[in-house]
């Protein structure tokens, strides 16, 4: 209700005299506001009611809307004033300021003049810092953020010791970015000028997690100001630094293609107060935001290896621009993991390094939000706005948002207002588009000139001090740059991260042991079938297991979920822990897998393969929200940190997988190479031609093979449940880790045929290359293919259709199996007619990538049969793709041609 109206003021009256006559006669909420009101000194005694309620309503703006106010932007001049906290706009007068009103925590006394009260919120919420935070729904954490934001004077505030380390990091922030501009001119490097307040902020963040337990900090940020944090926050020698910009490294020392040095990682332990912190920089490619869920993913990992106790000690910090936070489509990704149970962190504290600028381009044009930072609030974290070049309300909001992460183990936001002083890289003219905001930015000093000059005012300091400052920084600047040019730069390749001291090379020759005796299969299959007491199990659940148990007891063998359930279950009885997470991954998204049981009365959850038998290792299966780049960039974080964890991401349709094809090429793909960053990653990406449509049919295959070359990458597409099955374990068991593609089957998942008899998963191994396991006596043709096709094929061939022709499937792609294909191939080498049958138009699937390699395997290349090539993947009309396989099939196998379907005539 508004009290700016006479007949509420009046309202309010009435219900104060009732209050006094009947307390009872009016509800919870205004017996509390009147006990208030008199405890304040203005009830018996005379007071007004309604100047209280007025009084209250103004509070509750100022602490609501007065960020409005604050004075955030260094290069504009503050607002003095905002109608909606105009003491009239709830109907106050001049007179009313002289009066007293019950405003506890505002000043020295519970009452004091409504003026001084006024005052008091408005040194709060309206001078460098203005706080968001009443949009919080708990009360519990509004209140603890009120009580540490009023009155300003119960702040805490830094000592000269304090402040005199504040304006050295600001120095030497801001003399290395000169220096470097001097000495390399034109070379890219993404200067902080203008935002080096970032650099005492992350020190002070670093100090303060220390001393409230933080054992680990994991660091994401794009390319502004990265080199700096690097050096001053991280250690980094200013010798190391200036050797990426000299560039004098011997090529043959180099390891893989490396990245540009403002792209690069870097860590190690910081020291604190409070004892050294490690603090860990991931990698970030250009596309700026993408490392958000790779840090998130980093830091499950870190907390799950602590225990209990890992979200107080592993911190993630996230540094966003602002043009980028409103703007890339993976925060929103990566805010909404943060409450969920298998993805959150405990709360991520965010950094927006808010140059009020894109590229080129001014907020205005960059999002339809006031602020940047407004994305945050939609997961209810609560957001500090803080002047840029006022370092102690940095701190300040920098401390309270570390404060309330580790009490409420939520996200929390600090917008550093800035500006950027350069254009968007260093090579850019930013007059050309803004010159009136550049004009503005020539003239401004350097904040570490108006912060000295502040405490020289205080009396701390003296401006021959500064400058002693900014010569001694200069000086160590020369002395690394002779350093750096004195000899060619040695190269110190990373050591291995921690736990992976053990991991190998990738052998595509090496021979992995993936073979698990039949009777521990079979009683794994028992106990993994068995329901807990009390349980109701879904009746069709039951017979799906009940089926299973008997078809792998008899003849039947087993299918495609019953492999990979016995696959994860044999690593986790051998200590290997499995993560398998994507949408819909706990029943999979055709009902195949049912990793977790509901009960059908209670719906309680009961995973099966968490705790089968006695010691075993970790499993976690967790359905993810709607996301496929958020979601595969953390797992992809999650498994750069555990290589003794198989960590699998599963799309819902394999034609998804390009929802996240920034963290496929970006760090899947090359991370490795790049970066020197390895990952055992397994991508489940369900493929088949079933005519569901362009969207419902194909995993890309064709993308993931142009990104293969070599060691970086295994394609592959089994076709039976046991190749699956050693497959996972092979992953999981090898002594290095690769990133692994499975092109999985969705009919196939069902398919009678694509069955496997436990024998198989009793011996041997995968099989990059499966021979005919029936060929005919006499062979007159070879057809290749790979994948769902081969069954088309062979029940073609049942029926009569292909005599004399072989099938060889290959189930690896990449690394190409050139030598496993040549000894199938070695039968028929008289043979002079082949061909390579796929399902995929031409341009896409494996054939790009296959025909040379299949020519330089086997000395001919094969002919083409499939779709023709095609800009969609799939037709969307059932009718014409059963044609469309027919007509594939028959060629493949020596039929006649048949004619493409047409679209019949309008009548």
């Amino acid at each position: 209700m508004a009290v700016t109206d006479p007949e509420n003021a009046a309202f309010v009256d009435g219900l104060y005299a009732r209050w006094r006559a009947d307390p009872g006669s009016v509800s919870a909420e205004w017996r509390a506001f009147f006990r208030g009101f008199e405890l304040g000194g203005g009830g018996a005694g005379g007071g007004d009611p309604a100047l209280q309620a007025r009084a209250e309503a103004l509070f509750a703006r100022y602490r609501d809307l007065g960020h409005l106010l604050a004075c955030l932007d260094p290069l504009t001049a503050c607002a003095t004033s905002h109608p909606l906290l105009d003491p009239a706009a709830v109907g106050l007068g001049e007179a009313d300021l002289e009066r007293a009103v019950w405003a506890p925590g505002l000043g020295p006394a519970e009452t004091l003049p409504l003026g001084e009260a006024v005052a008091a919120l408005q040194e709060a919420y309206c001078r460098s810092l203005g706080v968001e935070y009443t949009h919080l729904p708990d009360p519990e954490e509004r209140e603890w953020l009120r009580s540490r934001l009023e009155p300003v004077s119960a702040r805490g505030t830094l000592t000269p010791g304090e402040r005199a380390a504040v304006l050295g990091a600001l120095v030497r922030a801001e003399r290395l970015e000169a220096f470097l501009g001097r000495r390399y001119p034109g070379q890219t490097r993404f200067s902080l000028e203008g935002a080096e307040t970032l650099v005492p902020q992350l020190q002070d963040l670093v100090a303060q997690a220390a001393a409230r337990g933080v054992e680990e900090i994991v660091l994401g940020m794009a390319h502004r100001g990265r080199l700096n944090v690097h050096v001053h926050l991280l250690g980094k020698g200013l010798e190391e630094l200036l050797c990426q910009f000299e560039a004098t490294y011997d090529p043959a020392s180099l390891p893989g293609g490396g990245d540009v040095k403002y792209h690069s990682g870097y860590g190690g332990a910081v020291d604190t107060p409070s004892g050294p912190v490690r603090v860990v920089l991931p990698e970030n490619p250009s596309h700026l935001e993408a490392v958000n869920p790779v840090v998130e993913g980093v830091c499950r990992a870190l907390q799950d290896r602590r225990g209990g106790d890992g979200a107080a000690r592993v911190l993630p910090v996230l540094i966003h621009g602002d043009a980028a936070f409103p703007g890339q489509g993976v925060v929103a990704e990566t805010l909404n993991l943060a409450r969920l149970p298998g993805y959150a962190t405990g709360g991520t504290v965010h950094v927006v390094l808010n140059n009020q600028i894109g590229y080129t381009t001014p907020p205005e044009h960059a999002r339809s939000t006031r602020y940047a930072t407004d994305p945050a609030k939609a997961i209810l974290a609560p957001v500090f706005h803080v002047h840029g070049e006022d370092p102690e309300a940095v701190l300040f909001a920098t401390r309270l948002a570390l404060e309330y992460r580790q009490t409420f183990r939520k996200d929390v936001v600090v917008d550093l207002v800035c500006y950027r002083r350069h254009g968007h890289n260093e090579g850019d003219e930013p007059y050309f588009t803004q010159p009136e905001l550049y004009d503005r930015i020539r003239d401004r000093p350097p904040v570490h000139e108006l912060f000295g000059r502040a405490l020289e005012d205080r009396g701390e300091g003296t401006a021959e001090a500064r400058a002693a400052l900014v010569a001694a920084a200069d000086h160590a600047l020369e002395a690394a740059y002779r350093a750096a040019r004195a000899a060619p730069c040695p190269w110190h390749p990373p050591g291995a991260p921690e736990g992976w001291e053990g991991v190998e090379p990738f052998d595509p020759a090496g021979v992995v042991a993936t073979a698990v005796p039949a009777d521990r299969l079979l009683g794994w299959l028992d106990a993994l079938g068995r329901l807990p007491e009390g349980f109701r199990r879904h009746p069709k659940l039951d017979r799906i297991l009940e089926r299973r148990q008997a078809d792998v007891s008899g003849d039947g063998g087993l299918d495609w979920a019953g492999a990979e359930l016995l696959a994860f279950a044999s690593l986790l009885a051998e200590g290997v822990g499995v993560r398998l997470s994507g949408e819909d991954s706990g029943r999979g998204t055709f009902s195949q897998r049912h990793a977790a049981w509901h009960d059908t009365a209670t719906g309680a959850v009961h995973v099966p393969l968490a705790r089968f038998e006695e010691g075993q290792a970790r499993f976690q299966v967790w359905d993810s929200p709607l996301s496929e780049a958020a979601v595969l960039g953390f797992e992809y974080g999650y498994s750069r940190v555990d290589p003794q964890t198989l960590v699998l991401w599963e799309a819902q349709y394999g034609d998804f997988a390009d929802g996240a094809q920034v963290i496929i090429d970006q760090f899947v793909a090359s991370g490795a190479e790049k970066w020197g960053s390895p990952s055992g990653l397994v991508l489940l990406l369900p493929h088949g031609y079933e005519g569901q449509g362009p969207d419902h049919s194909t995993a890309r295959p064709e993308r993931f093979l142009q990104l293969a070359a070599g060691a970086n990458l295994l394609v592959c597409q089994p076709t039976t449940p046991a190749q699956y099955f050693h497959l996972l374990r092979r992953q999981a068991r090898a002594p290095w880790r690769v990133p692994l593609v499975v092109f999985t089957p969705k009919s196939l998942l069902r398919h009678p045929d694509a069955r496997s008899p436990l024998a198989e998963f009793s011996a041997e191994g995968f099989a990059p290359v499966l021979a005919d396991p029936a060929p005919p006596a006499r062979v007159a043709r070879v057809v290749l293919c790979t994948g769902k096709v081969y069954y088309a094929l062979a029940a073609a061939q049942r029926a009569g259709q292909g005599p004399g022709v072989a099938l060889l499937r290959l189930e690896e792609l990449a690394p190409f199996p050139a030598g496993a294909l040549a000894r199938a191939a070695k039968p028929y080498a008289r043979v002079t007619d082949w061909v390579w049958a796929q399902d995929e138009p031409e341009n896409m699937g494996a054939w790009p990538y296959a025909a040379p390699r299949l020519e330089a395997a086997l000395g001919v290349r094969p002919r083409y049969v499939g779709r023709r090539a095609a800009g969609s993947p799939a037709t969307g009309f059932s009718a014409v793709h059963r044609a469309e396989e027919e007509r594939l099939v028959a060629e493949a196998l020596g039929g006649a041609k048949t004619r493409r379907p047409r679209a019949k005539k309008k009548a």
